[in-house]
C-alpha cells in the first residue's frame, strides 16, 4: 500500500512538473510574439517618419541603430569603380546579385548603397551585364540598414568585384573610402524614378508572430493533455473502481 501511495505520488508530481513546464513554453512563446509585434510596429514608426537629409544621418553605427529603416533622401555623384556584386541572392524565386556602389556626398563623406538587384547569367555566373549607375550629379532615396545581408562563406572567398558577403568596415579599409558605417537600401522614388535596369521591390521584413502564437498553442494544448490524463487515470478510473 505505502509503495502504491508513492508510485502516485511520483506521477502526480511528473505530471504537474510536465504542465508547469509546458504552460510556462507556451507563456514564453506568447511573449515573444509581443515582443516581436512591438518590434514591427516600431520599424513601421521608423519608415513612416520624413526623411531624413545629409545633416541628420547618423554617424556611428549605434545611432544607425537606432534608426534603422528609416527614410533617407540624399544627393551625391556614384563611385562606379568600387562596385560591388553579392552573390547568391534571390528575388522574386531568381538567382542574382545585389549590386553595391558608394555614393560620395555632397559634404564629402561617403556612403554604401545597396542600390538593386540584378539577375545572374544563366550560363557564366562571372558574366554581369548591369548597367553602370548614371554619371554625374543623382538623388537617392533609400533607408538605413545596418549591413548588407549575409550568406554561408567559405574561408578565403571574400575580395573581388563578385563576392558572397562584405563587411562596410573591412570594405572602407580595403577601398580606403571614408564610408559611414552603415548601409543605404536603395528604393524607388516615384517622384523622380530611377532607370537603371535594376530592380528594388526588396522584401518587407516579417514579424512572423503566427509560428510562435502556433507553438504556444501547441505547448498549452500538451499541457491540456497531461492534465486530462492525470485526472482520467489518478482520479476518474480509481473512483469508478470504488464505487463498483
Amino acid at each position: 500500500m505505502k509503495a502504491r501511495r508513492w508510485r502516485r505520488a511520483i506521477v502526480w508530481l511528473a505530471a504537474l512538473a510536465t504542465m508547469a513546464l509546458t504552460v510556462r513554453l507556451g507563456i514564453w512563446q506568447l511573449d515573444r510574439a509581443a515582443q516581436k509585434t512591438a518590434l514591427q510596429e516600431a520599424r513601421q514608426q521608423q519608415m513612416r517618419a520624413p526623411a531624413l537629409a545629409a545633416a541628420e544621418l547618423p554617424a556611428t553605427a549605434e545611432e544607425a541603430g537606432v534608426l534603422e529603416h528609416r527614410a533617407v533622401a540624399l544627393s551625391g555623384r556614384w563611385l562606379a569603380a568600387h562596385t560591388t556584386y553579392l552573390d547568391n541572392r534571390a528575388m522574386a524565386a531568381r538567382a542574382g546579385f545585389f549590386v553595391l556602389t558608394p555614393l560620395a556626398l555632397d559634404d564629402g563623406r561617403v556612403l554604401l548603397v545597396q542600390r538593386g538587384w540584378w539577375p545572374r547569367d544563366a550560363l557564366d555566373r562571372t558574366r554581369i551585364a548591369a548597367p553602370p549607375p548614371p554619371e554625374g550629379p543623382v538623388r537617392v532615396r533609400g533607408r538605413i540598414a545596418l549591413s548588407p545581408s549575409r550568406m554561408f562563406e567559405l574561408a578565403g572567398e571574400a575580395g573581388g568585384p563578385i563576392r558572397q558577403n562584405l563587411d562596410v568596415d573591412a570594405y572602407a579599409r580595403e577601398t580606403r573610402l571614408k564610408l559611414l558605417p552603415w548601409l543605404l537600401v536603395q528604393l524607388d522614388d516615384a517622384a523622380q524614378p530611377v532607370d537603371d535596369g535594376l530592380s528594388r521591390q526588396w522584401p518587407q521584413p516579417a514579424a512572423d508572430v503566427y509560428k510562435n502564437r502556433g507553438y504556444a498553442a501547441q505547448w498549452f494544448a500538451l499541457a491540456g493533455l497531461v492534465g486530462v490524463l492525470l485526472l482520467w487515470f489518478q482520479v476518474w478510473r480509481p473512483w469508478r473502481r470504488r464505487a463498483g
